[in-house]
């Protein structure tokens, strides 16, 4: 059985969910946001699309798959993400910068 890939919103996003404000070749992820369950490339986006305020994903949550992988569509749990350097399944290298902003979508 295969899964659908989530639809990502927000402005001009690619194919693989690079937004107008994160382009660069190693932005390739998008994330479940816990407010709405949906998946916008960034904090940007969904703040410009989204008719509420964002929340973050409580720390008790850590297993829930929110993190895609713009590439190959594969989701990581949170607590996979925050872990690795890239993807799990295809090896496609994340942008380090995001981890930066992590506050912005989980609780620590």
């Amino acid at each position: 059985m295969s899964l659908e890939r989530p639809n990502v919103l927000g402005p001009a996003v690619d194919g693989q969910t690079r937004c107008v404000h994160y382009r660069t070749e190693l932005d390739v992820i998008a994330i479940q946001f816990a407010c709405c369950r949906e998946f916008y490339p960034c904090h940007l986006c969904h703040a410009e699309a989204a008719d509420h305020d964002a929340a973050q994903w409580p720390v008790d949550s850590r297993d829930e798959p929110a993190v895609l992988c713009g590439v190959c569509g594969h989701l990581l749990a949170i607590t996979e993400y925050l872990d690795v350097d890239s993807c799990t399944r295809c090896a496609a290298t994340f942008n380090p910068g995001c981890k930066l902003h992590t506050e912005l979508y989980f609780q620590n």
